[in-house]
């Protein structure tokens, strides 16, 4: 899968611009603030129809317009036309110009690995960071287990609601509140041994892609659950024992949102004894072998963003990156300087020079 052309219309500080794409990488350099991320922003925004940084889509739309738009063609055997666009009465989607009524049926159309200077949070941060990682990673795979995750949070609300509603009443039982629960579980079953086979197939690839990077260590992704290992009349016992917590708080104390996974270097957990330098080498991991997965299950490789990657790396670890690059997939990399390249084949790679959201083709 690799995107041949872009356009860009009112998106952040681009008012207008069109672009062609080598299908193998393209370095996005200029110095910072001029516009680098906002560019592989919007392929990002094209593909999840939603940025990667955390902001109202509102901001997505230049300052002085009331609508913006990203298109692209996509090839993946065939060609195929994507577009979204965005207003203030929110945003619509399409496929050869032909309306897509629901976003869900177009997410996981073009397949999107991203690698950002935030994710270093997937270690350091809450476990709802690593969840919706998690979430938007295996989105891109499974289409069903998007519906599933909109489903349980839908359960999961009207649960918490009813919860509420039990509490002013002062009762502790309740039939609905059962069938509340039992939905709960089957959907949450779903999602988590989706999630639990997801990071088993990432832990296949993942030590060995952190040693060509880092060059020593044994890297592992550990997945907790309330679910863990158990059957569906064990989990519902669990709800059963936590009816009066759920009651005196108000929610649903257990199930698949409390969910979280941790990296392991070597048996040590890595939030907490490793360097920020070995935290940012197991997310590079982490990202390469989510493209070996797609790969795997879909045959082709799925779109790669890695932006500001070299940033505190040293030279010998860049080169290792850069190797794992020079693959069948298309990349796109921003940076600030170019020497990083200067070994590569020129007809491997297209560059663009950013100066203040204008684009130059080297």
């Amino acid at each position: 899968m690799w995107i041949k052309y872009l356009k860009l219309l009112n998106f952040r500080n681009y008012e207008g611009l069109e672009l062609h794409f080598h299908p193998k990488i393209n370095i996005i350099y200029g110095n910072n603030g001029m516009g680098k991320t906002n560019l592989v922003e919007s392929i990002y925004v094209l593909g999840l129809t939603r940025s990667f940084r955390l902001v109202n889509d509102r901001v997505l739309i230049h300052k002085n317009a009331s609508m913006a738009k990203v298109e692209g063609l996509i090839e993946n055997r065939y060609e195929t036309n994507y577009k979204i666009i965005l207003s203030k009465d929110g945003k619509k989607v399409n496929i050869n110009n032909n309306k897509v009524m629901k976003l869900s049926d177009y997410v996981s159309k073009i397949n999107i690995i991203l690698f950002h200077p935030n994710d270093l949070k997937i270690v350091k941060d809450t476990p709802s960071i690593r969840r919706k990682n998690l979430n938007i990673d295996i989105s891109q795979l499974n289409l069903s287990y998007l519906k599933d995750l909109n489903a349980y949070n839908k359960l999961l609300k009207q649960r918490n609601a009813y919860l509420k509603q039990l509490l002013v009443s002062g009762n502790e039982s309740s039939d609905y509140l059962d069938i509340l629960t039992e939905k709960l579980i089957d959907y949450g079953m779903r999602i988590y041994n989706e999630r639990k086979k997801f990071i088993e197939l990432i832990n296949q690839y993942l030590s060995d892609i952190y040693q060509k990077i880092a060059g020593i260590g044994n890297l592992m992704i550990k997945y907790v659950s309330d679910y863990q290992d158990l059957n569906k009349n064990e989990i519902l016992r669990l709800y059963q024992k936590s009816i009066k917590k759920d009651l005196s708080f108000g929610k649903t104390n257990l199930g698949i949102h409390t969910d979280d996974f941790t990296f392991f270097l070597d048996e040590a957990d890595l939030k907490d004894y490793g360097s920020e330098g070995q935290q940012k080498n197991a997310i590079i991991a982490m990202k390469f072998a989510e493209l070996e997965l797609f790969k795997e299950k879909k045959g082709y490789s799925p779109i790669l963003i890695l932006d500001d990657l070299f940033s505190e790396l040293d030279q010998q670890k860049i080169e290792n990156i850069l190797k794992l690059v020079l693959s069948d997939i298309q990349v796109f990399i921003t940076t600030t300087n170019m020497k990083h390249f200067q070994n590569f084949n020129k007809n491997d790679y297209f560059h663009f020079l950013i100066d203040n959201g204008k684009v130059m083709e080297g």
